[in-house]
């Protein structure tokens, strides 16, 4: 990794500069320069090169690398939410790519800033993954590597069960993940593992370490959408305004064409985001400053990007208009069975939701219907070791095929038990 050279800063200082102006919050960024072999491994690593050693984010870099060789795919940007922000340049880089990739990260970092998702956050955490990382090291030494490895690989696993409504109580206190000086909140599945597994005190470290970088990671889940869109819309606002030069102009389309485009179509996140902030402008009372002025419209926006995640904008802003103008339905019942299924893939971040029911004695869980079966064999993995932690039998009732079920994950493996039929569609 490299620092940009005094041309790149200039060009970085302009970018922000026309951001501000334009009404962005645009903290401190710092950029480093990359090849693309170094910023899939940053990638690979979910944007903290410091992290912890295991071998998931070698198979990561691995899955990235071939994806980028075969032309299947390319990291466009990468932006970490911390103070300052660090965001990554590739050498390979054209100027208009570099000033695309700033105007995008202003957004992503003003985004940060000011969604009250991400208001939990430890901004240190540079600092914080590293200092994980050496007490990760020093246990494999102590322990050995084989031992903390397996068991990092077991709460890998399960790192998804945590409770994203809880998220506020994480504010004003160390750390990311909410306190367990009470009851853990129910959905936080690892919260009641630490608290009454029986697990060795090394264990319980590492996961409290990891159930921590959970709650790090869990606002980038859940605003996927918004943050991509908000980074789209103000690229482009700040590009085709006044960042451009004129023989820029077919090259930048390109580029954006790009980005919005790919296998996802109209559900590609950068995109979607995009039409959905397009839309809410545009539904903006009139009187304002014209379709894209700095006048009521655009105070939507922003306050749009303060208060939401993916679900709540995505309900508050896709309806009918919005879904027969992207063509993504063609009558009322087309558009609203789209709009259905894309907020059930959007609860809770696209996540199960499974709910501690007891916990004082066998780990009796819930998962609660949003309209998706679970995947089988993923759910008795996730059973299997969670059993490992808990060594007691761990239940979870759901239902599969319209069918109440119930399945044990003991030390021989998983059982499963239908009940009666259950109201409502499959």
């Amino acid at each position: 990794m490299a620092r940009p050279d005094a041309s790149l800063l200039a060009l970085q200082h302009a970018v922000e500069a026309q951001a501000r102006e334009e009404g962005l919050d645009v903290p401190e960024v710092v950029y480093e320069l990359v090849d693309h072999r170094e910023l899939n491994e940053i990638a690979a690593y979910g944007g903290f090169p410091v992290r912890y050693p295991h071998w998931r984010f070698g198979m990561e870099y691995d899955r990235l690398l071939k994806g980028h060789s075969y032309g299947l795919q390319r990291i466009y940007e990468l932006v970490v939410n911390t103070q300052p922000v660090v965001a990554y340049l590739l050498r390979q880089n054209s100027p208009l790519e570099q000033k695309l990739v700033m105007a995008h990260v202003c957004g992503h970092a003003d985004f940060f800033r000011h969604n009250a998702w991400f208001a939990h956050t430890d901004l240190n955490m540079l600092d914080v993954m590293a200092g994980h990382a050496a007490r990760v090291r020093s246990l494999a030494d102590q322990r050995g590597m084989e031992l903390v490895e397996g068991f990092i690989d077991v709460v890998q696993s399960i790192d998804n069960l945590i409770d994203v409504s809880a998220l506020a109580r994480a504010r004003g206190r160390p750390g990311n993940a909410p306190p367990l000086d009470r009851a853990p909140p129910d959905g936080d599945v690892l919260g009641h593992l630490l608290l009454r597994a029986p697990l060795a005190e090394w264990q319980q470290e590492i996961l409290g370490l990891l159930r921590d970088e959970a709650y790090y990671f869990a606002p980038q889940m859940l605003t996927k959408i918004m943050n991509e869109g908000w980074a789209s819309f103000w690229h482009s606002r700040l590009m085709t305004g006044s960042l451009l030069r004129d023989a820029e102009v077919v090259d930048y389309a390109c580029q954006h064409a790009g980005a919005m485009g790919g296998d996802d179509g109209p559900m590609n996140p950068y995109k979607l985001g995009l039409e959905l902030y397009r839309h809410l402008l545009a539904a903006g009372p009139a009187g304002s400053a014209g379709a894209f002025g700095r006048g009521r419209g655009l105070d939507r926006l922003f306050e749009a990007r303060a208060v939401h995640n993916d679900l709540t904008f995505v309900d508050s802003v896709l309806d009918e208009d919005f879904c027969r103008s992207r063509g993504l339905g063609q009558d009322a019942a087309e558009c609203a069975a789209v709009r259905e299924s894309l907020l059930a893939s959007l609860t809770n971040g696209g996540q199960p939701v499974v709910r501690v029911v007891d916990s004082s004695g066998d780990l009796e869980l819930e998962h609660i219907w949003s309209g998706s079966e679970l995947q089988l064999d993923q759910a008795e993995e996730t059973l299997r070791n969670l059993h490992a932690l808990w060594r007691r039998p761990v239940r979870l009732r759901t239902r599969l095929e319209n069918r109440a079920v119930l399945l044990t994950g003991t030390g021989d493996g998983v059982v499963r038990e239908y009940g009666e039929v259950l109201p409502g569609r499959p």
